[in-house]
This record gives C-alpha cells, structure tokens and sequence, in this order.
C-alpha cells in the first residue's frame, strides 16, 4: 500500500488549490505544512493533502506532499507502507541487495512524528523509496 508520494511542483500555492479541489470529490483535503526547520537539511517544506482516513488510526490512509521543485529535479518519491520497524529493516536490506543506494539507514524519524521508523533508498535512475512504519497505523489485513 502507498503511504504517502512527494510531488515536486513549480509553483506551490497554484498547486495547493489544484491538488484540493481536484481531490475534493474524493474525500481529499488539506492539512497543513511541515516545517523544514524542524528536520534534517535534505528534507524540505512540505504541503500536505491527506484523504479521509489519514491519520485516524482506524484505517490505513494516504497522504501526497508539495515540495518546491529544484532547477534539473527529476523523479518519483514514493512512501510504502510497512507493517513493522523490521519489515522496514528487511525491504531496505532487499532494496540494497538488488543494487538500490543508500539514502537513509533504517531509523526513528521523530522530526516528523513519535512512532515514525523509515528507511530511504535510490533506485538507478534516482527515483526515491521510503520504507515506512508509522507506530499508529492499524495492521493491515493480507
């Protein structure tokens, strides 16, 4: 299941509005900006849309996050539910094994939230994987 996809975009606020009434019919709305002051250098602001279920606890949700696009930006970011911090630990080793490059080891990314455990991988062409645990989720049914 997607957890969550970066967007990069040219111009954020045409976007917002783009992304939100096109979603709307689907449950989808906005919910807020995170801060790239709070985290690492390599993470930048943020402007979320999440549908319905994000975030409730209840059920497993998805989110899509704005980020301003960089002169020569390229690529996919894509966040892949895990159902455990150790499922995350195996698809990273998996990632690797079959050639991926590092681009964040297996750990707690509190910056983002309490309960949040993620790795992050680069495949040949630099489209981005992030392997994530989110401690709140629900298990999801196989």
């Amino acid at each position: 299941m997607i957890d969550h996809v970066y967007i990069s975009v040219t111009d954020i606020e045409k976007s917002l509005a783009f992304y939100a009434e096109a979603l709307k019919p689907l449950g989808w709305s906005l919910f807020g900006k995170y801060d790239s002051a709070s985290g690492p250098a390599d993470v930048p602001d943020l402007h979320g849309l999440r549908d319905s279920a994000y975030g409730s606890g209840t059920e497993i949700g998805c989110s899509i996050w704005l980020r301003q696009r960089q002169p020569g930006e390229t690529g996919l970011y894509l966040g892949i539910v895990c159902d455990s911090n150790e499922a995350v630990d195996q698809a990273y080793a998996a990632a690797l094994k079959a050639g991926g490059t590092d681009e964040g080891k297996p750990a707690d990314r509190t910056y983002f939230a309490p309960g949040y455990y993620a790795a992050n991988i680069a495949d040949f062409d630099g489209n981005r994987l992030e392997f994530v645990h989110k401690a709140w989720n629900p298990k999801r049914r196989k």
